[in-house]
């Protein structure tokens, strides 16, 4: 089984994909820290190297590839990325919302380590407003170049808002219930 994960800024995507992956025994990959790689290797932020999206999709394609060329040679692993389930329709698509707020609070005040090459947030506000360009700059270049929206909670096998969960556990519990 492969089980693909998307979702908003802040919804627990990374978190909840890790904590899967250990519980079914599977590798786990991260598009998201992909990208955070990538931004690093060319001195930028994650919100500098978004914003390279729209000249066109050519930051996409080594990201595009890896997840084809993955699920080519794997059967069994988890995958979160926002719109990595497009690139693999025969994965079990799962994805994570989480009011804006909750999902500001949690950039800002949680997982600093794993986001040591994003921008540092003076406040939630601020955090809160970052993160509503980001998904609108991504909505806007996935429409352009691939004609779809990750939003469309249509295209998922499972969709939970991870606002009021307790943590990731909680989240992952949710998900077992669903695959086993």
């Amino acid at each position: 089984m492969i089980i693909t994960i998307s979702g908003f800024p802040g919804a627990g995507k990374s978190s909840v994909g890790k904590m899967l992956a250990q519980r079914l025994g599977m590798n786990f990959y991260s598009m998201g820290g992909l990208v955070r790689k990538m931004a690093a290797e060319q001195g930028m932020t994650v919100d500098e190297f978004y914003a390279l999206g729209d000249s066109g999709p050519t930051q996409d394609e080594h990201i595009d590839a890896y997840q084809k060329e993955l699920a080519s040679k794997e059967d069994q692993f988890v995958m979160e990325g926002r719109i990595s389930w497009h690139f693999i329709p025969q994965s079990f698509k799962i994805l994570l919302i989480c009011s804006p707020d909750e999902a500001a609070r949690r950039v800002f005040t949680t997982h600093k380590d794993e986001r040591l090459k994003e921008r540092a947030y003076a406040s939630l506000e601020e955090t809160k407003k970052a993160l509503s360009d980001r998904v609108a700059t991504e909505v806007d270049h996935y429409q352009r170049y691939y004609g779809i929206d990750y939003r469309d909670q249509k295209q998922y096998d499972l969709v939970i808002d991870t606002t009021k969960n307790s943590g990731p556990e909680e989240t992952v519990e949710q998900i077992m219930k669903h695959i086993t």
